[in-house]
């Protein structure tokens, strides 16, 4: 595993071209990149698939990309000056994974599921250039995580997948339902989904995007 931005574990493809495409799975708070990477052996064999460690340990394996207050309303769920520190670390990331693999933006998706789709929002929304097809589960979009330009910004290459579960017990329903709107306002191009659990990935919810990814290689 060569040193970088951040530890990872990676599942490189039998044969790699110019056609390969690039995932990046960011874990949510208190798990680890052995989570999501659980995932690689369901989906497309031609994909690299890169599962990265967030930098925080919490202890007996488990980390974060920053610090969350539970008990705390929605506006002080995170700390912020935490959580732009992450991002501007996995925008270095993407960028370190891209030119190692060579790898282009375009064949480019970045996967986060709670925490890691907070920022992986947050990524694509300063960084379309980075990155372009984005799998955002149980998360939300953070205003305060946003660039201050939005209306400058180049989101014309930007496709979202998100999905949410309609009792989840974490981060409520009604903090991800804003974000199709949002985006709609952006004229950024996206679907939504909702499934009958909690915070977590229903079957039905990861042949979804599995699909949706499988339709963009």
């Amino acid at each position: 595993m060569e040193k970088l931005s951040l530890e990872y574990i990676v599942r490189t493809p039998k044969v790699t071209s110019e056609k390969t495409s690039l995932l990046i799975l960011l874990h949510g708070y208190g798990s680890n990149e052995e989570d999501l990477f659980s995932f690689s052996s369901e989906l497309p064999e031609d994909l690299l698939i890169v599962s990265a460690r967030a930098p925080k340990s919490l202890g007996f394996g488990s980390y974060s990309w920053y610090t969350i207050n539970f008990t705390a309303s929605e506006g002080k769920f995170s700390d912020i000056p935490e959580a732009i520190e992450a991002r501007e670390l996995i925008a270095t990331f993407i960028a370190e994974i891209q030119e190692h693999y060579k790898i282009a933006p375009s064949k480019t998706f970045l996967l986060g599921f709670s925490q890691g789709t907070i920022l992986s929002y947050s990524v694509a929304l300063n960084y379309p250039e980075k990155v372009q097809k984005i799998i955002a589960l149980s998360g939300y979009v953070n205003a305060e995580l946003l660039p201050k330009n939005l209306e400058i910004k180049d989101y014309s290459k930007l496709d979202f997948f998100i999905s949410h579960g309609t009792v989840d017990q974490v981060i409520p329903v009604e903090w991800a339902n804003k974000a199709p709107e949002f985006l709609k306002q952006l004229q950024i191009k996206h679907c939504y989904q909702e499934y009958p659990v909690g915070h977590g990935v229903a079957p039905k919810n990861f042949f979804d995007f599995k699909n949706w990814i499988e339709e963009r290689l």
